[in-house]
């Protein structure tokens, strides 16, 4: 719907977006006869400026405006910190809160900078109207011209503005800027039990030193542009997908506009559509133009990101606007683009760019970022707490990326602060004004996890509606606070959670607590909510700091925290395990993605998933979270072939019981495919499932199947008996015939016959006996009670987001297997935690092996900063005897525990073997450590 047809209804609201406006796009109005007027009208002020510090605040009663600043040179667009101006940095890598906060500022300045140069407006500006644009700065600018100050713009979202008409005169002036980062009113805070350490209190990530750091400076276009006193602006493009319709709104202040046209442009230049306009509706200085949709006009979205320019003539001027044609809307309770269903495939990004400690300003770095985030199967980007600049709205409309923008706003008390709800609502305005044309701008929310006065955040969203229809807005990115939490708020247009008022609806609250189950999904819990859904900040699954990347960070950023695991791990002689414990930590945490993202796409009810995230983040305790690292670059952990295998437009998916299966128990898989991509004919699936030698042990062929758009299950069902006289691990793959998509799971078969216990070996739980049997030279398999054990509590997933900002949880990474050992020669296994070993890690505790001399055949991953040595199971010469050491649970119900009784019977086949010589060697007195 055009913003003109609400104008009766809610001309309030619009009134404030108008006088913003206004200045604005004065600049997008051109002369029509002059072709070359807005490069001859604009003067490019990147390049050498003067800066001078302010920290004691007395420059302006020292009047620095109207002197020489006598400072240093600094190159704008910059930063403080790219100048290497401000305090150096005297932290040394070690492992405290200090340095694994966060990335490092190599200098820092918080306070006011004074940034000057000379310019010289030539005579053809005379009598035009003169707009100083600044297009990012963090977060208070004040202008001076020569002697006399113009005023001070606040935001932290958009370009400042200024009007300088009345300022300039043909001739040389001095231009003064000052910059001011400090935390000022209004402020932006976090606080509560739910942070247990202490942190930076501005969390937004608009302001703060966690991923972003708080430069000093002016980022993007800093220019002077002249024109004419401007009839008509401000032109905005309404699609109507449904009805095939096009509203044209712009601002005039002529009565009567003469030869008026509207012409609709494609990408190489090109004319799809023109016109001359006779019909219009006028409300005051607002005019709108309706059309019908062009027939040659193509939908923009994911697959297609056709973008066409608008362009409004009269006489004498001409506007222009970006456009693309599409309308996002809800449909039962559904997330709609264009009349068809969608679902988001998300990831954050929080201002995570290590070079600079800043978001890039041109469209060819988030063209890039967008690029990697499609490699791995992303359509959908949400940016948290923040608003990134114009250049990356340009490059999500090229790349066809959905972008949920937010308010600058991550708070606990909203409400509370009068003055910080009307900055809140004074940067909601100019991110509509600044960037809502973009069709990639899908989403708007007021913040993060908020809580408070929800009365306020309603309003807000409301009042947003009003303003501009072409989104879809939600009163908050999650809350804990309840109820708001747990159910949307009356205005929210989408919801996006980690609960609701059923339970989780993410993978976190789940994978530690019960078994492997594939056929799982969120529906119990989802159902019932009436606003499309999407499951708030899955994953968060650490992986151990690639130690590899120290060298790439040649910016303003120093990875002390990274170089403080690198001394610790050599200290203690672990160093060669680094890039083990990264492989192996990430290999798990991208199963357990895979597993999350595949219940999210079983989930009729949901319309997607926001992963915390596909690349690292460096602040909160350096929160090592994503199979990418902070570059956007690959770990070796998973390629983005094999990402989008369970993460991309179509996936096919199955629903089967468990992980183990036992010889003569019947294995079933249901067969089902989410289709987000659009509706498909005649296809083929084919279900495969092949042994560890590739024999198809099952297979099952579904022909001429019709693909709807959403959930397609109950396809069929692949089953088979399992027959195995050995352990084994089969394959179950799922391919849409003649296609790109196709996925893959592991199914571990065993038989039902265990190994008896050789008269050679002698079984025990007692740290008495076994010492015992070792000195009197026996062989022993000893496998304490893990009551009995000194060591760190067995769990199944990694660390959650950082071990440093939240320290109270049990805090290992996964396993690092000796998948070539003998000893686990009849229990198959990668190098890294599989399903398989869920029950067994539950049902453990590792003990530390600092100092010892052996060498685990199933090393457990600790988080980095204790870096302990810490193993399950190893084999060692003690005295005479001969060990096997298992501190997993190998002794108790294995009749309902198939994985322990499986490990079990291949250790004890092993030790009855020749080949069980143990090498290493302990003492009596290193096995009685573990002892309780």
């Amino acid at each position: 719907m055009s913003l003109l047809k609400k104008i009766l209804k809610n001309y309030w609201v619009f009134c404030i977006l108008l006088i913003a406006n206004s200045c604005k796009h004065q600049a997008e109005t051109i002369n029509a006869t002059d072709e070359n007027s807005l490069t001859q009208n604009r003067i490019d002020l990147s390049g050498t400026w003067q800066v001078k510090l302010d920290s004691l605040n007395t420059g302006e009663q020292q009047q620095w405006f109207s002197n020489s600043l006598e400072g240093q040179d600094i190159q704008l667009p910059g930063t403080l910190d790219d100048a290497s101006i401000g305090t150096a940095d005297t932290l040394t890598p070690a492992l405290n809160n200090y340095v694994l906060s966060s990335l490092a500022r190599k200098h820092q300045y918080i306070g006011k900078a004074w940034y000057q140069r000379e310019i010289n407006i030539p005579k053809n500006w005379d009598g035009k109207e003169i707009e100083l644009t600044l297009e990012r700065v963090l977060w208070q600018s004040t202008v001076f011209i020569d002697d006399k100050k113009v005023e001070s713009r606040q935001s932290l979202i958009g370009s400042h503005d200024y009007d300088l008409t009345s300022y300039l005169t043909p001739g040389s002036h001095t231009l003064t800027v000052i910059i001011d980062n400090s935390d000022f009113y209004p402020k932006i805070n976090v606080t509560g039990d739910r942070y247990p350490i202490e942190v930076n209190q501005e969390m937004a990530h608009a302001y703060t030193n966690h991923t972003q750091i708080k430069w000093n400076g002016i980022l993007g276009d800093i220019s002077l542009t002249a024109s004419d006193k401007a009839t008509i602006a401000n032109l905005q493009v309404y699609s109507d997908t449904k009805n095939e319709m096009l509203d044209f709104d712009f601002e005039t202040t002529q009565n009567n506009l003469l030869n008026l046209s509207l012409e609709i442009l494609k990408a190489d230049g090109s004319v799809l559509f023109s016109q001359e306009i006779s019909d219009s509706k006028r409300n005051g200085n607002l005019v709108n133009i309706t059309i019908k949709k062009p027939e040659t006009l193509e939908h923009w979205d994911e697959f297609n990101p056709v973008m066409y320019k608008a362009v409004l003539k009269t006489e004498k001027e001409q506007i222009t606007q970006d456009f693309g044609y599409r309308t996002v809307a809800i449909e039962d309770a559904q997330l709609q683009l264009n009349d068809h269903r969608i679902f988001l495939r998300g990831n954050l990004e929080c201002v995570i760019f290590p070079l600079t400690g800043y978001p890039p300003m041109q469209v060819e770095e988030w063209a890039t970022l967008f690029e990697q985030a499609k490699n791995y199967g992303l359509n959908h980007i949400r940016f948290h707490s923040w608003c990134p600049p114009e250049a990356a709205f340009i490059a999500g409309d090229k790349a066809g990326m959905y972008l949920q923008v937010e308010l600058p706003h991550w708070s606990l008390k909203v409400g509370e602060d009068a003055a910080t709800t009307a900055f809140l609502e004074q940067e909601a305005a100019k991110i509509i004004k600044d960037y809502g044309h973009h069709p990639s701008f899908l989403f708007f929310s007021m913040g993060n996890e908020l809580e408070g006065d929800f009365s306020v955040l309603n309003k807000m969203v409301n009042d947003l509606k009003q303003i501009d229809t072409r989104h879809l807005y939600a009163t908050t990115s999650f809350s804990f606070q309840k109820p708001a939490g747990t159910r949307p708020e009356p205005e929210d247009e989408f919801f996006i959670a980690q609960w609701t008022d059923k339970g989780w609806i993410r993978g976190q609250g789940v994978f530690n607590d019960i078994a492997p189950n594939f056929n799982k999904d969120f529906t119990a819990n989802s159902a019932h909510i009436e606003v499309p859904l999407v499951a708030h900040e899955i994953g968060q699954y650490s992986v151990y700091p690639d130690l590899s990347e120290i060298e790439k960070y040649t910016g303003v950023l120093a990875p002390l925290n990274f170089i403080a695991v690198k001394n610790d791990l050599e200290q203690k002689g672990l160093i060669d395990l680094a890039s083990d414990f990264t492989q192996a930590s990430g290999k798990l945490a991208a199963m357990l993605y895979k597993e999350e993202i595949e219940r999210a796409l079983k989930t009729p009810s949901f319309d997607g998933f926001q992963l915390l995230q596909l690349q690292d983040f460096p602040g909160q305790g350096t929160a090592l979270v994503g199979l990418l690292n902070a570059f956007w670059e690959s770990k070796g952990i998973i390629t983005g072939e094999e990402f989008k295998r369970f993460n991309s437009e179509l996936v096919p998916l199955v629903r089967f019981e468990k992980a183990i299966y036992e010889n003569g128990e019947s294995f079933e898989a249901q067969l089902e495919v989410a289709n987000f991509y659009k509706e498909l004919k005649n296809q083929k699936l084919q279900a495969t499932l092949k042994d560890s030698k590739g024999k198809v042990v099952a297979e099952k062929s579904i022909e001429n199947l019709n693909l709807s758009i959403g959930n397609n299950v109950n396809l069929g069902v692949l089953e088979t008996k399992v027959k195995v006289n050995k352990a084994d691990v089969w394959t179950l793959e799922l391919s849409l015939e003649g296609t790109q998509f196709v996925n893959s799971w592991s199914v571990w078969v065993y038989p039902t016959q265990y190994a008896e216990v050789s008269k050679n070996i002698n079984t025990t739980q007692s740290f008495d006996e076994a010492i015992k049997l070792l000195n009197a030279g026996k062989t022993v398999f000893f496998n304490p009670d893990v009551a009995d054990l000194e060591g760190v509590k067995g769990r199944f997933v990694p660390v959650f987001w950082s071990p440093v900002h939240f320290p109270n949880q049990p805090g290992t990474m996964g396993l690092l297997v000796d998948a070539d050992s003998e000893a686990l020669s009849d229990f198959p296994t990668a190098r890294h935690t599989q399903w398989q070993w869920w029950d067994l890690c539950i049902n453990s505790k590792s003990v530390v092996l600092d100092d010892l001399n052996v060498k685990p055949i199933v090393r457990v991953i600790d988080n980095f900063v204790s870096n302990r040595d810490l193993g399950n199971l190893f084999e060692a010469q003690v005295g005479a005897g001969k060990l096997m050491f298992s501190s997993i649970d190998l002794s108790s119900d294995l009749k309902n525990r198939p994985a322990a009784r499986q490990l079990r019977s291949s250790l004890l086949n092993y030790m009855a073997s020749d080949n069980f010589k143990p090498q290493n060697k302990l003492t009596t007195q290193d096995l009685n450590r573990f002892k309780k």
